[in-house]
């Protein structure tokens, strides 16, 4: 296959900007690149995302134990389908006798035959469990679950102890979600940034009154100490990514979520002739 030949001004031009050394450097290459209009913002946080993605592990997206929505073998039909339906999910870490013993994956679709066989084992219709280890990097992860068409793995630690869980869907949320992170700086004193357009990015963890000061308002912080817990009292549930609420004078709407919580929020004031979220 014949090479290609660079002109020489091609080449003088790479002479005098090489290509980039690290990652960071990457990352600016791409920003740089979107502003002269050569990728699309779309493209370009998908190719930061999974920059990122490479440098995450399981235990860094996982859904937290405590959290985790499980099933008991033991339970009844009628409590397993209530607890189904309430929940929402397709699949279902199953465990006998306490919550750490998990024994299997029940998909939600499954529960149908007992309804039309009463006689089968729940037991029957589980389907292997997949355990991975928390320091399993993500981009190892995503190449297993497309590999063995598996959609949802058990978290353990290092003393074999349910960790969490994550699901085929966590792990590419990183790549058009994680990069949202981009201006988060755990040494950062603040929660609140300006972004280019006059909005906002707000962490759902940053406190009530934090975000008083900043915007100059008034919410309460009677009820709840984070900015999230309020919000998500307002919404009525735990917030998905592109849901939106007003609170006073300030529209959420939620960018990221991570383990039923919401990383960070775009926040703008809402216009005084601005119809309701």
């Amino acid at each position: 296959m014949p090479v290609e030949k660079r002109s020489l001004f091609e080449r003088l031009v790479e002479f005098i900007s090489p290509g980039p050394d690290s990652k960071a450097e990457l990352m600016e290459t791409l920003a740089d690149a979107e502003q002269r209009e050569l990728i699309e913002p779309e493209s370009r946080l998908m190719l930061e995302g999974v920059l990122r993605m490479a440098d995450m592990s399981a235990g860094d997206v996982m859904v937290a134990a405590p959290r985790m929505d499980l099933l008991d073998i033991e339970a009844p039909y009628d409590a397993l389908l209530e607890q189904v339906i309430s929940a929402g999910h397709s699949r279902f870490p199953v465990y006998d006798g306490r919550r750490d013993n998990i024994i299997g994956i029940l998909m939600a679709k499954d529960l149908l035959k007992l309804q039309r066989a009463p006689e089968l084992s729940l037991r029957t219709l589980l389907r292997p469990a997949v355990f991975v280890p928390e320091s399993k990097r993500l981009n190892e992860l995503l190449r297993d679950f497309r590999s063995n068409r598996n959609h949802l793995a058990i978290v353990i630690d290092e003393f074999g102890n349910t960790a969490g869980l994550l699901t085929i869907e966590d792990v590419l949320e990183q790549i058009v979600g994680e990069i949202e992170d981009e201006f988060d700086d755990k040494d950062a004193e603040s929660a609140v940034y300006t972004l280019a357009d006059g909005s906002y990015r707000v962490a759902g963890d940053a406190e009530i009154d934090d975000v008083n000061e900043a915007f100059a308002i008034r919410l309460s912080s009677e009820d709840f100490d984070t900015i999230g817990g309020l919000v998500a009292h307002e919404i009525g549930h735990v917030p998905r990514r592109g849901e939106a609420v007003d609170v006073g004078p300030l529209r959420f709407t939620v960018m990221l979520t991570r383990g039923g919580a919401v990383r960070w929020f775009k926040v703008t004031r809402i216009p005084a002739d601005a119809p309701p979220s």
